[in-house]
């Protein structure tokens, strides 16, 4: 699977992921120092007793399949002027999991980011910290966005404790699935509507370019409150409180939260009273 690229020192570094393990592409970082000879730049490096070593300790580390029979067999050739090896032969006779041999169009060497950052080191000091620090970056968007979508999936498990109210309370047996899915729709804008202010149906005419809808471009502490309305309207259904109470609640229940979460107050304001009425959603 291949992964968002480092920009490092203006050189684009590929990343790949296997078996959980990531892997950053050291043919690349390799090209930092001489394009043409990247190939050659990594054999060199392989040959060196202290790269063998590092990558034996690092393979008993991580890998129980490793082989060290084979690896004390490579050890004791380092260094000798006769002594060459190439990445695929370091993989195949030591079953190593630390460097994956990739060809085609994405090919190269890649490296776990340990082994990746002491190649990087070998190249040049100054573009492994380099390397280290965009790597970090990366990590933290990723972090970030894992978190937006914990929060996201999180908004939609409430949805249907959500739906499940308003299946069991608010559609009668004889309603066509026509006009099941009004009936949804409805409620899912009595949610819109107290949190965001609008409906589904004026976002999109407002947002005709935008992709997906309001939900997907709400942000961490929108997703969370939606959460909580959802639950909160389900329970309002089931207490059979009239549509209009409900936005009322829900809107002022939105307000707090808001400020709550962004510890601020986002200029949120209530809705106008004569909005809140049978007739608001339509």
């Amino acid at each position: 699977m291949t992964k968002p690229k480092l920009q490092v020192m203006d050189h684009t570094i590929s990343t790949t992921t296997k078996e959980g393990i990531e892997y950053i592409n050291i043919t690349d970082i390799a090209k930092y120092k001489n394009s043409s000879r990247s190939d050659d730049l990594i054999r060199n490096w392989l040959r060196n007793r202290n790269t063998i070593e590092f990558l034996g300790i690092w393979e008993q580390l991580n890998n129980p399949d490793f082989k060290p029979v084979e690896f004390d067999g490579f050890k004791k050739q380092a260094g000798l002027n006769s002594f060459t090896l190439t990445p695929k032969q370091w993989i195949e006779q030591t079953d190593a999991i630390g460097l994956i041999s990739k060809a085609g169009r994405y090919g190269g060497t890649y490296a776990q980011k340990d082994i990746a950052f002491e190649f990087a080191s070998w190249i040049s000091v100054e573009f492994k910290l380099y390397l280290i620090k965009e790597f970090q970056r990366l990590k933290e968007q990723e972090f970030q966005q894992l978190g937006w979508d914990i929060r996201r999936n999180l908004a939609k498990v409430n949805y249907a404790i959500h739906t499940d109210a308003v299946k069991e309370n608010l559609i009668p047996d004889t309603l066509t699935s026509a006009q099941i899915s009004h009936v949804y729709a409805d409620e899912a804008d009595l949610l819109n509507m107290a949190l965001f202010g609008v409906t589904a149906r004026a976002w999109r005419d407002a947002n005709p370019d935008l992709q997906g809808n309001m939900r997907d471009h709400a942000n961490v502490h929108q997703l969370v409150c939606l959460a909580n309305l959802e639950s909160m309207n389900a329970h309002f259904i089931q207490e059979g409180m009239p549509q209009p109470g409900r936005l009322q609640k829900l809107n002022e229940l939105a307000i707090r939260q808001m400020r709550i979460l962004t510890k601020n107050d986002m200029g949120l304001k209530a809705l106008p009273s004569g909005n809140i009425e049978s007739g608001a959603l339509e």
